[in-house]
């Protein structure tokens, strides 16, 4: 399996180096992909059609981000892996990071925002947060800070915690009226 990830891991990576425009789109896509869909989720507050399932959808969403987060935290309790650059697996495009390599927490931060729009049906937006989160997580192995397997681990815990949360956070409870209710 180890073989098959770093022969992913250097088929992306090696797209690399072959153009300036696009190892800059993907710095940058790297770098901001995450604010920007945050942004995106958050703007949506005061969108007209449907404004209490939608702010439902975007509190879900914010609870599966955080929850993600969280369970990748306690996953590098356990699990430590290297970075690929510091393998020879990737060439870094960017400066080296000092945390563990699994699970990504950028996959688990798209993938939350994409499932969690998909599970409560909203699937315009969260098959366009979905094309966003597959883009960003490219974007990790193109640049060399992740494995492929370090973005499926991550992308596989975000989507876990969208599924979590709808069993603690149910639409149309009183704690959700009063959070949808807010501004």
């Amino acid at each position: 399996m180890y073989e098959l990830d770093v022969a992913v891991t250097r088929a992306i990576n090696g797209l690399a180096g072959h153009s300036a425009a696009i190892d800059y789109l993907m710095v940058w896509v790297s770098g901001i992909g995450v604010p920007v869909m945050v942004m995106a989720v958050a703007l949506q507050w005061w969108r007209g059609s449907d404004r209490t399932h939608i702010r439902h959808v975007l509190v879900a969403a914010g609870f599966s981000f955080l929850l993600g987060l969280g369970l990748n935290q306690l996953i590098l309790l356990f699990i430590h892996r290297a970075r690929p650059y510091d393998n020879g697996v990737t060439d870094l495009l960017i400066e080296r990071s000092a945390d563990f390599s699994f699970p990504s927490d950028h996959a688990t931060a798209t993938f939350a925002i994409a499932a969690a729009f998909l599970l409560h049906g909203a699937r315009r937006a969260g098959f366009a947060f979905l094309a966003a989160a597959c883009l960003v997580t490219f974007s990790r192995i193109y640049i060399g800070t992740h494995y492929a397997g370090d973005v499926f681990g991550g992308a596989l815990t975000g989507v876990i915690a969208a599924l979590i949360v709808p069993a603690i956070y149910r639409e149309g409870t009183k704690a959700d009226r009063l959070i949808t209710r807010i501004f």
